[in-house]
């Protein structure tokens, strides 16, 4: 079924939207969220999440790309359900992949802060844009779909010290444009 005809049928409340939803991208959401959890129950669980999340989002979004909306929000009930389960109250602590950030960004609760993170997040979103593409894609690979350098590695037919080397120059570069932008990094 075709992306147009499912988000239809989420505007018109069908349940089978989400039946349909998962047939097409089940094994996306499942890739996407294993990514983040190491359990299998809990990226099972994290998939009925994002398909009750779908049903509550569509309408009132429409989106542009039905797989790229999925994506985000399995990637962000993925990151929820690893905070909730890292927590310090539960003797956690931070992935390595929020520890790369962190030291680079800082997330914060206030309005202003929230609005920061609102334009770092379109600024990076055209930081990526200025990529070549295997750049983009091992940055995507890694920050968007929690993949391991090694597993990068060996989806692009490369050596790690590669990929490790290519995602430090890449976050330079970055932190190097939202510095221009005027963000503190």
């Amino acid at each position: 079924m075709r992306d147009e005809d499912i988000i239809e049928l989420f505007f018109s409340r069908d349940e089978r939207a989400l039946k349909e939803a998962d047939k097409k991208y089940g094994r996306l959401i499942s890739y996407i969220a294993s990514n983040f959890l190491s359990v299998r129950e809990d990226s099972e669980e994290c998939a009925n999440d994002v398909l009750l999340a779908l049903w509550n989002s569509i309408p009132p979004h429409r989106p542009d790309s039905l797989s790229a909306f999925i994506s985000e929000i399995t990637r962000h009930q993925a990151m929820k359900k690893t905070r909730a389960q890292n927590a310090e109250k539960r003797g956690g602590g931070v992935s390595i992949v929020g520890e790369e950030f962190l030291t680079m960004l800082d997330d914060g609760t206030s309005l202003s802060e929230l609005y920061e993170a609102k334009r770092t997040g379109v600024l990076i979103s055209r930081f990526l844009r200025t990529l070549g593409g295997e750049e983009r894609t091992v940055f995507m690979m890694r920050y968007f779909f929690d993949m391991t350098p090694s597993d990068i590695a060996l989806r692009q037919g490369c050596g790690e010290s590669r990929i490790k080397m290519k995602l430090l120059r890449t976050r330079k570069k970055l932190a190097e444009y939202l510095r221009k932008e005027g963000i503190i990094v």
